[in-house]
């Protein structure tokens, strides 16, 4: 079952940084719903926003949260939040957005856990009146909501399989890999996943500064591309102890293994137990995607040799943003807002864009 929480405080200050918004103020609610109906309500009605989480314990939807509730208490709307009990737990996902539609959310951010899936569910909500948002992940497909704030999570793939191909050099085509990803159904996987596999054969880009462009093509978001020099591609979940586990049956099988992609820093670090306990952590690269403060960190140690930093801090800032505008005004949102990535390392190569892990410390969410 989905775990519950509504709250409302009063404003208070709140910390940022220069990759942070602040949130506005808004007065308003869509309610009594009006099937399809868009339209802002009387000053005096509560302004409820939901938030829906993969899961609850994970540091990025933890800081996710405590932007929520950050941007809620400034605005002082009303802050409800509900999460699964693992990253591809659709069922809570479907419960949370019933119940919170039944009590009178104006708009509902969610991160699906199954970009698919959940699908119905949001239709139901916006036909119900309610403003539909995807943090993080979108879904499939990507108009199901009104609107999406995220990484681009190809371009997070493709930034650090870029970094693996520089690091191994003439080596990169004899690379013997092994990717941690999620389970099926979720778009963000696939993105990150074909990011890398891209990005580790693609001719390295120019920086931004010497104007190139990263590819970031977003239309498969459902199957992972091959590539023969994986050998081993297991679910991690997401999760440290999966990650670990995950890994060491990748090494029993393939000990060659030379190079590992971890959908995030838990199941990176995980990989990197693994690979202690086998004598490897010398000869093997990890890279992974997330950019929190440990994750940075496993950086600095040595553990993960680059990460593509995201900010769900600010994802669920605007999103708040968004909901209290719909509350105040009746205009929804649309389309995709990138809320940026960068690659974190110490061992910048030459012709890749990258920040330093000072910088990402600075900038990292918890």
């Amino acid at each position: 079952m989905p775990r519950f929480v509504a709250s409302r405080r009063s404003s208070r200050d709140t910390r940022g940084s220069r990759v942070l918004v602040t949130a506005v103020l808004a007065v308003a609610l869509v309610m009594p719903w009006m099937s399809g109906s868009i339209r802002p309500v009387a000053a005096q009605d509560e302004v409820i926003v939901g938030l829906i989480t993969k899961t609850e314990t994970n540091p990025f939807f933890v800081k996710m949260r405590e932007g929520a509730q950050a941007a809620a208490d400034e605005a002082g709307v009303t802050l409800m939040t509900a999460s699964g009990q693992f990253d591809t737990d659709n069922a809570s996902q479907v419960t949370a957005i019933e119940n919170m539609v039944t009590a009178g959310a104006t708009g509902i951010l969610i991160v699906p856990a199954d970009s698919a899936a959940i699908v119905p569910s949001i239709e139901r909500a916006r036909e119900a009146g309610v403003l539909v948002i995807a943090l993080d992940t979108p879904t499939q497909p990507e108009d199901a909501t009104d609107a999406l704030f995220a990484t681009d999570n190809f371009k997070a793939g493709f930034l650090i399989g870029q970094y693996a191909q520089l690091v191994l050099g003439d080596a990169v085509g004899e690379a013997v890999i092994a990717t941690l990803d999620t389970g099926p159904g979720v778009s963000v996987s696939v993105l990150r996943h074909n990011g890398f596999l891209t990005g580790l054969s693609a001719e390295v880009v120019a920086t931004p500064e010497a104007g190139g462009a990263t590819p970031t093509p977003q239309e498969n978001t459902t199957e992972f591309i091959e590539d023969d020099r994986v050998v081993c591609s297991q679910d991690s979940q997401g999760d440290q102890a999966r990650g670990q586990t995950a890994m060491e049956n990748c090494l029993q099988g393939n000990p060659e293994i030379n190079l590992v992609y971890a959908i995030n820093e838990p199941a990176a670090r995980g990989a990197y137990t693994a690979l202690v306990a086998a004598g490897r952590e010398n000869d093997v690269l990890v890279v992974a995607v997330d950019g929190g403060c440990t994750g940075v960190q496993a950086v600095v140690d040595g553990e993960i040799g680059a990460t593509s930093q995201q900010y769900p801090l600010l994802m669920a800032q605007l999103g708040v943003e968004a909901v209290v505008t719909f509350a105040e005004t009746g205009e929804a949102p649309s389309g995709y807002t990138d809320t940026g990535v960068t690659l974190i390392t110490d061992e910048p190569q030459e012709g890749l864009a990258s920040e330093d892990t000072a910088f990402g410390l600075e900038n990292c969410w918890g």
